[in-house]
């Protein structure tokens, strides 16, 4: 019996469940998984604050303390929640961000509430500049014995 005789057909009932499993997966493998992060209250509970009335402690009590505050005064609390896209093997996409931002003058009363979408974002250009060293081309052996004999001592360092 040769090779060829020995092989067995695939029955028709087999190959159509293997088919399906093969083609279940690669339509899972191509979904697209979402993910949320951060928290932005709920516009019924930014309604019960009150502009020039409601103070931190009731601001904190209906809406929960922030996780971003500003960065030099305490005078507004960020409430940031995004949306997340990622198919498989491309770089998760932002598809959605809401920021809340309430303002509170000096007595910790509320100014303002505003709220902020991804189209009011900005694109900010982080600076890559990098300081440059002194050293070029030494390694650390030659950096550390040019450095003996060149210590001077003086009469004080002596006492």
């Amino acid at each position: 019996m040769t090779v060829v005789e020995s092989l067995q057909p695939i029955k028709p009932g087999r190959m159509g469940r293997f088919l399906s499993v093969l083609l279940a997966f690669l339509l899972t493998a191509c979904a697209a998984i979402y993910t949320n992060h951060g928290y932005v209250p709920p516009k019924d509970v930014l309604a019960e604050i009150r502009v020039g009335v409601s103070d931190r402690e009731e601001v904190a009590r209906l809406a929960g303390r922030p996780s971003t505050t500003g960065v030099i005064t305490d005078r507004a609390w960020y409430y940031v929640a995004s949306k997340r896209r990622h198919y498989a093997w491309k770089a998760p996409e932002e598809i959605d961000r809401q920021v809340v931002r309430i303002s509170f003058d000096a007595n910790g009363t509320v100014r303002n509430i505003e709220r902020f979408t991804l189209a009011d974002g900005r694109v900010i250009r982080l600076n890559a500049r990098v300081t440059e060293t002194g050293i070029r081309g030494i390694g650390l052996l030659r950096q550390l014995l040019s450095n003996i004999g060149r210590t001077r001592l003086t009469e004080q360092d002596l006492r």
